[in-house]
């Protein structure tokens, strides 16, 4: 009898749990949001996108275009959804992703009308120049940080600028093509200096040099000629370091390295 009882009882909360199981399954399909684009063609879901990306909806039009290019892969409207999505993933705060999807774009699509705006894209989410107030306040300087994502966004202007010289976007990409550079020149004359610093006087020399032949045009030639001509004194290497004293004077006759 008492067995009995035993098995009795757990039946009964056996039905139990399999019940709340069901009453829980059945909630949460309840309550799970109907897809309204269920059943839409694809220019529906990508105006539908595009209007929550007008709203600023940015989130919201990320997942839209995601249903879109799930179930429609291919022509003319999934290019333009992939596109919509790197500048969503863009104004979200989200370079890795827009870095991402444009690069995809650029290589499923290398000859598409608008893949200079991929370009411009993948250039702005590698690297944005820091606000001036901001940056003379805080004395932050990008040339002193992680220089990767810098090169990589020179690598992309450089090829919109190169591929498509007449493009929309060509005037904004010259203009951060300037700053960049200076950038990274500035990068190259901190490395040189730091060898200078440790004695590694060959390796200074190198960088420094590098500016010159790379970033010629940029505000770090003087600190680059500068570094060579202490180096190559340092060295004893008289005519080296008269040659790079005669064209610190003829470009910038004024230096503080010529004291």
């Amino acid at each position: 009898m008492h067995i009995l009882s035993v098995l009795t009882f757990q039946r009964r909360t056996l039905t139990g749990l399999l019940l709340f199981a069901v009453m829980l399954m059945t909630g949460c399909a309840i309550l799970e949001e109907k897809d309204e684009t269920a059943g839409w063609a694809a220019e529906e879901i990508l105006s539908a996108g595009q209007k929550q990306m007008a709203s600023g909806d940015w989130v919201g039009a990320i997942e839209t275009y995601k249903k879109l290019l799930g179930r429609f892969p291919y022509g003319r409207i999934a290019q333009q959804a992939q596109l919509d999505t790197a500048y969503a993933y863009l104004k979200n705060d989200e370079p890795a992703l827009t870095v991402a999807a444009a690069g995809r774009f650029i290589q499923m699509h290398p000859t598409h009308p608008n893949v200079d705006y991929a370009f411009y894209l993948k250039g702005l989410a590698l690297f944005e120049p820091p606000d001036s107030l901001f940056d003379s306040l805080s004395g932050y300087n990008p040339a002193n940080n992680d220089i990767g994502p810098v090169r990589e966004a020179f690598v992309a202007y450089q090829e919109l600028i190169s591929r498509f010289p007449d493009s929309r976007y060509a005037p904004d990409t010259r203009k951060r093509l300037i700053y960049i550079i200076n950038v990274l020149a500035t990068h190259e004359v901190e490395v040189a200096r730091y060898y200078y610093a440790m004695g590694a006087d060959v390796a200074a020399v190198n960088r420094a040099r590098s500016v010159l032949e790379t970033y010629r045009n940029s505000s770090a030639v003087e600190d680059a000629l500068g570094v060579m001509v202490k180096a190559y004194a340092r060295m004893g290497l008289e005519e080296l370091h008269n040659d790079a004293v005669r064209v610190l004077k003829l470009n910038y006759p004024d230096s503080s390295y010529l004291n």
